[in-house]
């Protein structure tokens, strides 16, 4: 009998030599040769060398005497499919067989166990024959029991001489029960008849709703009943078969119907698939998330919910960019951090030497030099494709229209479906518990997870925050161990997201390609106007006007065509409605800022986004207000703001009364303006534009003029001096006529009385 994994040359035997099907006709041992034989009849002898050489030899399945070809396993068994219990049971009955061949248990005098050899298996005074008997007769006379469980009750003459041919693990898997890996046999009561039902149930809950494995085994019956009436009612399957069956041809039923639907559909239509990213920046995840950590805004000091938004390249896994937002983020915030994706981050205070670029390829220097400074060791490339969920700042058209801009392909992830974007949803847990956990102010997964009072725990600024998220990033996350994330070209060696890149650009290069400046007013909203001559633009009801729209060449309309014919393109910043922007027609580089018409020349209004603008005019139309100059509009903006004169209001004093939603939102009208003010590109003022002036602090203290506040103080002063007197009306012209003769002169003052006094002395 030849052992398994050797060539087996016998008479009969069929081979495909290039694709050719041959028989061996004769086997010649003594000459080391053989006879092959075609299909056609044509002999040729060759040597076993040559046939064991041979480029294209495949052997061909052995035809029994029945003429079928015998059953041919998919794949042979190994030692990893029997349990750590078989696996063991298999080795003492090998030892047991090596025992008789050898005399020790191991197969070796060199691993020879305490007490070895024993006297009826000593090499040295036994013959092979002798031993083989003597192992036979030793578990012949094993208890029934022990037998049984080892497997030894059959183990004869014979069956040792058999497996003498063996050794290594052709010797455990001849040794291991041929029961523990047989073949499976499916299951005898899934005939045809109950097959074609189960098909039919399964396209016919395709389109219903969700459905129980009794309605299914209950449709089952139904199916069978009215197509195959002959057919035995008791062979129809249980449901625990059916259920078995079902997971077995259909796998977990856990996916929900709508979604099964749309990925059958999907398949039918040849779009399902894997993809597979081998580049940096090929596929870049955007997800938003609250920060699991309570806030303080810098101006008010209370504790807030700021909203965490990662890019996450998933080639390398690193994070090129991020973002923090007071409240929730808006579609502007994802396409500033698109932007910031494609440009290199600059070192910051504190940044040692080791967190400076550190890519091979390209030296620090020259891109200090590219980029006007120091720039930080993270990545930074063009986006390909994006790939987002289907949050209402990631569906907005202003977005996609930026993202059209860069010029990647957007990927939405499908709805509700978490493995499209695991591996971001997977970072945030990562940054939870590696660094979100360990701050003061933690709120935990769950709100029954909070701690007692995490509000009053809150200590790091949203300032702080973004500083230690970055720092967290360039210095720990961008030089951490990949585990199963790491590439598959280099299984055995280790990688981080900046190994990763450095290698991307050992084998592809690296393109130094950074946004326009004025990629900032590119993806902002556009709006299609006219300008008035004197007014200047509306755009979402507030007027802005700018001196150049006083020149002769807007007062006509513009030369634009198709379906904006005639208008001006004007684009704003939802974050900040204070400006907009004009792109000179003459020269696209430049770029015009007009501001709101109710605004003072000074500047002092305080920044106001779309929700504060739209209250402002819900306001003015739920009222009736009729508005004739937009300096009427700005007194009820500041009443809209909050900002009123009495003194239990006053800055010092607003802290204290006011509610902390007002005063939330209020710090969320700063934080945004200033991330807009951030964003946008740093370009000299013209003479003619007057600077805004700087963030104020506070609502109510700029809201009003000093001579306004000090009006009330004094008005205040004067009602406390008053409080408790009752006024007294003067009197009457006739009564005071009446009291006295209409002819006797006045008296003299007191002044003049003492003057003629001192005269007579003198």
């Amino acid at each position: 009998m030849a052992a398994r994994g050797f060539l087996q040359i016998a008479p009969g035997r069929r081979v495909s030599l290039n694709g050719v099907e041959q028989t061996i006709e004769d086997v010649q041992g003594q000459l080391g040769r053989l006879v092959l034989v075609d299909d056609d009849g044509h002999t040729e002898t060759r040597s076993f060398r040559w046939l064991i050489n041979h480029p294209d030899l495949r052997l061909l399945p052995m035809v029994e005497a029945s003429g079928q070809p015998s059953p041919v396993f998919l794949q042979p068994r190994t030692l990893a499919d029997l349990t750590e219990d078989q696996l063991e049971r298999a080795r003492l009955r090998a030892a047991h067989v090596l025992e008789a061949e050898t005399g020790f248990r191991e197969g070796h005098p060199a691993r020879a166990l305490p007490g070895e050899p024993r006297p009826a298996y000593d090499p040295d005074r036994t013959t092979l024959t002798q031993r083989r008997y003597a192992k036979a007769a030793e578990t012949s006379a094993m208890p029934r029991p022990e037998a049984v469980r080892l497997g030894l009750q059959h183990l004869s003459y014979r069956t040792l001489v058999r497996l003498s041919a063996l050794s290594g693990d052709s010797l455990l898997l001849a040794c291991a029960d041929g029961r523990w890996t047989r073949r499976r046999s499916g299951h005898r009561s899934i005939t045809e008849e109950v097959r074609e039902a189960i098909f039919a149930v399964k396209a016919e809950c395709g389109e219903r709703a969700r459905l129980s494995l009794a309605a299914k085994h209950r449709l089952l019956h139904q199916y069978i009943r009215e197509q195959f009436p002959a057919f035995p009612t008791e062979k129809i399957p249980s449901r625990w078969t059916l259920a078995t069956v079902w997971k077995e041809w259909f796998g977990s039923d856990g996916a929900r119907p709508r979604y099964g639907r749309t990925a059958q559909s999907a398949a039918e239509a040849g779009v399902s698939g894997r993809m597979v990213v081998h580049r940096p920046g090929q596929v870049l995840v955007l997800d938003s998330t609250p920060m699991p950590a309570k806030l303080r805004e810098t101006v008010f000091g209370d504790a807030v919910t700021a909203t965490l938004t990662l890019a996450l390249d998933l080639y390398t896994h690193g994070l090129p960019a991020f973002r923090l937002t007071l409240q929730s983020d808006t579609s502007v915030d994802v396409a500033m951090l698109l932007r910031d994706v494609m440009l290199p981050l600059p070192m910051r205070d504190g940044w040692g030497e080791d967190m400076e670029w550190p890519y091979a390829g390209i030296p620090a220097n020259v891109i200090a030099e590219f980029t006007g400074h120091r720039v930080a060791a993270l990545p930074f490339f063009a986006p390909e494709t994006v790939t987002t969920d289907h949050g209402g700042p990631y569906k907005n058209h202003d977005l996609v229209e930026a993202e059209r801009e860069i010029g990647c392909r957007i990927l939405p992830a499908r709805v509700l479906r978490q493995t499209d974007k695991f591996a971001v949803e997977r970072q945030f847990l990562t940054i939870q518990t590696m660094l979100f956990e360990h701050l003061l102010g933690f709120t935990g997964g769950d709100v029954a997870d909070r701690g007692a009072d995490p509000e009053r725990d809150a200590s790091l600024t949203l300032a702080q925050a973004e500083h230690m998220i970055a720092t967290w990033i360039v210095q720990i996350w961008q030089n951490r161990k990949l585990g199963e994330y790491a590439p598959s070209w280099a299984p055995g060696e280790d990688h981080s997201p900046n190994t990763l890149f450095a290698a991307a650009m050992e084998q592809g290069g690296f393109d130094l390609d950074f946004p326009e400046p004025s990629f900032y007013y590119k993806v902002l909203r556009k709006h299609h106007v006219k300008i008035h001559p004197r007014r200047g633009v509306k755009i979402l009801g507030l007027w802005y006007h700018h001196q150049i729209l006083e020149e002769p060449r807007f007062l006509q309309p513009s030369s634009r065509g198709g379906k904006h014919a005639g208008q001006w393109v004007v684009r704003s910043d939802r974050r900040d409605r204070r400006q907009v922007f004009f792109q000179d027609p003459a020269d696209h580089e430049t770029w015009h800022i007009m501001r709101w018409r109710g605004l003072p020349p000074e500047g002092e209004i305080p920044a106001f986004s779309d929700k504060t603008a739209d209250a402002l005019l819900a306001r003015v139309k739920a009222n009736n207000i009729r508005i004739y100059t937009e300096s009427e509009l700005l007194e009820h903006l500041l009443e809209i703001l909050g900002s009123v004169t009495p003194v239990d209001q006053w800055p010092s004093q607003a802290k204290k009364r006011a509610g902390k939603k007002q005063r939330v939102a209020h710090a969320r009208e700063i934080t945004r303006a200033q991330a807009a003010a951030a964003d946008r590109p740093t370009a000299p003022a013209p003479a003619d534009e007057l600077a805004s002036a700087e963030m104020p602090a506070g609502w109510a203290k700029h809201a009003r003029t000093i001579d306004r506040a000090v009006d009330t103080d004094r008005r205040r002063r004067r009602e406390e001096a008053l409080t408790g007197t009752r006024p007294v009306a003067p009197p009457t012209l006739h009564a005071a006529l009446s009291q006295q003769p209409m002819f006797l002169p006045p008296p003299r003052d007191r002044s003049e009385a003492d003057t003629r006094d001192q005269e007579d002395d003198e």
